[in-house]
């Protein structure tokens, strides 16, 4: 049997060359304009296109709504294309099991291919599939994010995201030994390696900067206070998921490193992440092109309103295309010019689908977070839980882990300014909500509990 090996799959030179790394990559997109930018996406967008059309999940989509193949002239039409979300990925995978037909895997001849799922946070896993070309564009948009944060030669990486079938740390190592040359450490979660057993690698091998979600991160920085291994460890950086919170308190838990914010998801790699500068998250533009809907209607917004991050991937044009995939994560964009053509936006501010409405209110459970996390009797963790009574009201109860010290009421008024709506508030020792958050165990511990039995 004849097919092409990984790196024979496609051109591995000519990647480096249209999505260059380093000093190359920042002098291309400082002089680039706008209009030179959207040539480059369009370009893309029409060669996506036509890999889409072999795939029979789009064709079954797009057919739905009327569209043939002629009607999609280039990225400029991109909005007469119905958007998708996970449900109808799912939906896929249980009508054609078990991958679905939204891959366009190929017969036995097909390049190697790359499986992976999902952590699960908001459902069951959900398959991830790709193809040598897609995966590695993936990989070093992350590297380059990373060099362009300031990760250098002599830095050892520590990495705490899951393994196992979860793409994350896979993913992740794959960037940073592809497309660096920084020393990795490949940790995973607090039960893959125990927190004692982190800090003590980190001091062991002269760890200088960490990545992964910053819940269990700073949970570390207890642990090495615990252990008294600061005066063996010194971390300059900490690359994350900041979401909605302010970097001082992880910063300040880490003794000064500082703290930089990304986002993206399973089925789209990297979307966008902070430069050098700290200021917005720059959207990855010459992979990526980002659409902001209102969350109600699935129309464009205004730049400065609020809505769901649609996202297509340019450049994923082998295996699992990825064409208006609603991510149902919620930012703005950001005014004014950066230090690249990039556009900005000010990176993931909570969930549309995991919105919990509270006496007509709208609520992100994930916005506790940035209320409580400067408070020095609380430890920062916390979970919610969502009930109905007989009546049909909601109510959410928030569990907080308290160090000791703390007002019960002035903190019930404190979350009722920060949300806009009184919740029922719980206060337990440090560690309590560990066991229903899974933050050991889980890459992103679970924050909403819904009880309500819908």
């Amino acid at each position: 049997m004849s097919f092409p090996t990984y790196f024979e799959a496609y051109d591995h030179q000519q990647m480096l060359r249209d999505y260059p790394v380093g000093a190359e990559f920042v002098a291309r997109y400082k002089s680039m304009s706008r209009d030179e930018l959207f040539a480059l996406q369009d370009a893309q967008f029409r060669k996506l296109m036509q890999r889409g059309w072999e795939i029979p999940f789009y064709q079954r989509l797009w057919g739905a709504k009327g569209i043939e193949p002629g009607d999609i002239q280039g990225l400029a039409d991109i909005t007469k294309l119905p958007v998708y979300d996970k449900s109808d990925l799912m939906a896929s995978i249980a009508a054609h099991p078990p991958y679905g037909d939204f891959a366009g895997l190929g017969g036995p001849d097909r390049a190697p291919s790359v499986f992976h799922t999902t952590s699960g946070t908001t459902g069951k896993p959900q398959v991830l599939i790709f193809g040598p070309k897609g995966r590695e564009v993936g990989n070093l948009m992350v590297g380059r994010m990373y060099r362009w944060m300031g990760l250098e030669s002599d830095d050892v990486v520590h990495s705490v995201y899951g393994h196992g079938m979860i793409n994350g740390g896979h993913y992740i190592r794959e960037a940073v030994t592809r497309y660096t040359n920084s020393i990795f450490l490949s940790a995973g979660t607090g039960i893959e390696t125990r927190s004692v057993n982190q800090v003590q690698l980190m001091a062991d091998f002269g760890v200088s900067c960490i990545v992964g979600f910053v819940d269990y991160i700073r949970k570390l920085a207890g642990t090495a206070e615990e252990l008294g291994l600061f005066d063996k460890i010194n971390i300059k950086m900490i690359i994350g998921h900041l979401g909605a919170e302010d970097r001082s308190a992880t910063e300040a838990a880490w003794h000064g490193a500082k703290a930089y914010d990304w986002y993206g998801v399973g089925d789209t790699g990297t979307i966008a992440g902070e430069g050098p500068d700290r200021d917005g998250m720059y959207v990855w533009e010459d992979a990526q092109y980002l659409e902001l809907l209102d969350v109600d209607e699935g129309t464009t917004i205004a730049k400065g309103e609020t809505g769901d991050m649609v996202v297509t991937c340019l450049y994923k044009d082998d295996v699992a295309p990825c064409i208006r995939f609603n991510t149902h994560d919620i930012t703005h964009e950001l005014d004014g010019q950066g230090e690249i053509a990039f556009k900005r936006i000010a990176g993931f501010r909570g969930r549309s689908d995991n919105m919990v409405k509270l006496r007509g209110i709208n609520v992100f459970p994930h916005a506790i977070g940035a209320i409580i996390e400067n408070r020095p009797d609380l430890t920062g963790e916390y979970v919610c839980h969502l009930t109905r009574d007989g009546s049909g009201r909601d109510s959410m109860r928030v569990t907080l882990e308290s160090k000791g010290g703390t007002d019960q009421g002035a903190l019930a008024e404190t979350l009722k300014q920060g949300l806009g709506v009184e919740v029922d508030v719980a206060l337990c020792e440090p560690g309590g909500t560990a066991k229903v958050t899974e933050i050991d165990t889980r890459q992103k511990p679970l924050r909403l509990i819904d009880e309500r039995k819908l």
